[in-house]
């Protein structure tokens, strides 16, 4: 029986770059977490400590600052770009995967107007961008992660199997809530990706928004649904949906009923753990699956 190395990859993970452009007295910033990763001939690295065909992560590093110098762009776009010269930069290299987080600012208004360089974190939600290269080809998954969404109504669970350990009550009316990771995997390069991702983030809420939902999973689906049939470039699409309990208060200790029945005022306690994890993935019959570009990709089924 012999050993031999398998699958292997390495990098530069969580490079941190700020880009603030100051062309006019108003300016902008981009704020990105960068992690690459190249694939290839690395044997001799690994078996006898050859490092002749390592590309340093530290210059995997300083290409990130080098090219953001540049101009960022879209964060698909700036993950080609870079993709694109390390899978080209040597013969062993064969492929790369660039990760990119997108972290939002928004303008401080000072007396109702914005200011020209002031900003605030925009909320905790996330865009995100994998690009991988191998060989000729380039695969682009975007997405976002923590996109906390919440119905007050318009949600029900019931019709689920009861055996002797289940205690859950069914129910007609409910909140709903959960914080999206989505991810879309596109079937081109030549795309705008700022208005695609803009879009897609807009029929993701707007499809939760109007789903009478039965179960977090029929919800999953429609989201999904509605991306496929409105983008006809995104060839799938992966969710992970937690589901955010909220459990009504039990106020009887106190003589006060608290009842979603009719209008008025009710009580919930929201409980972060134990969840329920939903998880999907919705598809064209016909498309190409490219697993290679979900490698690296971890937290869906």
């Amino acid at each position: 029986m012999g050993i031999m190395l398998g699958p292997n990859q390495y990098g530069k993970a969580e490079v941190r770059v700020v880009a603030v452009d100051r062309t006019s007295s108003r300016h902008s910033l981009v704020d990105l977490n960068v992690s690459s990763a190249l694939r290839g001939d690395f044997a001799a690295a690994h078996t006898v400590g050859d490092n002749s065909h390592v590309l340093t992560t530290d210059a995997q590093k300083n290409t990130v600052f080098a090219f953001a110098r540049d101009g960022v762009g879209s964060p698909e776009a700036f993950g080609l770009r870079l993709a694109r010269h390390f899978a080209g930069a040597y013969d062993w290299i064969t492929g790369a995967r660039v990760a990119v987080e997108s972290y939002g600012w928004e303008r401080i208004s000072v007396g109702g107007v914005e200011h020209d360089h002031s900003f605030r974190r925009a909320g905790g939600e996330t865009r995100t961008a994998v690009v991988t290269v191998d060989g000729d080809r380039a695969h682009v998954v975007a997405g976002l992660t923590d996109l906390v969404v919440l119905k007050t109504t318009g949600s029900e669970f019931r019709g689920f199997p009861r055996d002797r350990y289940t205690t859950l009550a069914e129910t007609r009316d409910r909140i709903l809530a959960t914080a999206v990771t989505a991810r879309w995997r596109y079937t081109t390069t030549d795309l705008d990706f700022d208005a695609c991702f803009a879009g897609v983030r807009t029929t993701l809420l707007e499809t939760f928004a109007a789903t009478h939902s039965l179960a977090l999973q029929q919800s999953l689906y429609a989201m999904g649904e509605a991306v496929l049939e409105q983008f006809s470039d995104i060839a799938e699409v992966r969710m992970s949906m937690p589901n955010r309990h909220h459990f009504l208060q039990d106020l009887s200790a106190y003589g006060l009923d608290n009842t979603p029945d009719g209008p008025g005022l009710v009580v919930y306690h929201a409980d972060d753990r134990p969840y329920g994890l939903i998880e999907g993935t919705v598809l064209r019959d016909d498309a190409d699956p490219a697993e290679i570009a979900w490698q690296g990709t971890p937290g869906f089924c």
